[in-house]
């Protein structure tokens, strides 16, 4: 079972025992059933759901025509969970009401992106070493990356300079402490990837 939602932003429960649990505040609206997929007509079995709303202007014909004909509105995301479909048709939804408290969920989003970063910031790295010897401006410097003549060239994959996040992390085993029905609101303990207003999917 999986459900979309938005990364509201984090705040923190206090237990009966009194200890401070940081959580994550997802806001998940209904999800709508938009398609279903079988063996028959697709080659295997599924559901696809939607979620998030979307400007009218900002969709395209087809998807236009997809969400005319499930009688919804457009949305933003669209996700499929296969192996499911016998007990959804077209316009039913998905809810947080399908989730409790104390369950165990995976949280899947984009992570921030922290641009173009060096090595000491995106791996770790030391740098070369103190500013003696002759040495100038190496603190965050990678170092050597060459090898000898044999082989007489750089393995791929060798940890360099380059961007760094803006990719899809899942976070697992996030237990759900609180929910607001009336809001739509999931109350996860833990932090989850991405910014406020990101997407992420909840499963379970």
């Amino acid at each position: 079972m999986r459900l979309i939602g938005k990364k509201i932003g984090m705040t923190s429960i206090f237990t009966q025992e009194g200890k401070n649990i940081p959580c994550t505040v997802i806001k998940a609206e209904p999800n709508v059933v938009t398609q279903i997929k079988t063996i028959e007509n697709d080659g295997y079995n599924a559901i696809q759901v939607a979620a998030i709303e979307k400007r009218e202007k900002s969709t395209n014909k087809p998807q236009k025509g997809l969400f005319n004909k499930v009688g919804t509105t457009p949305k933003q995301k669209l996700i499929e969970m296969k192996n499911i479909g016998a007990e959804y048709k077209t316009g039913d939804s998905i809810s947080i009401n399908d989730f409790n408290i104390g369950e165990f969920v995976d949280v899947q989003g984009v992570s921030k992106g922290k641009g173009f970063q060096g090595v000491v910031k995106r791996h770790g790295f030391a740098g070369v070493g103190g500013q003696t010897h002759g040495q100038h401006n190496r603190n965050r410097a990678p170092g050597s990356i060459g090898n000898a003549s044999t082989p007489s060239r750089v393995f791929k994959g060798m940890k360099m300079a380059g961007r760094t996040g803006g990719v899809n992390r899942k976070q697992l085993n996030l237990e759900i402490v609180k929910i607001v029905p009336e809001d739509n609101l999931l109350v996860i303990k833990g932090a989850v990837p991405g910014h406020k207003g990101g997407i992420v999917i909840v499963e379970k």
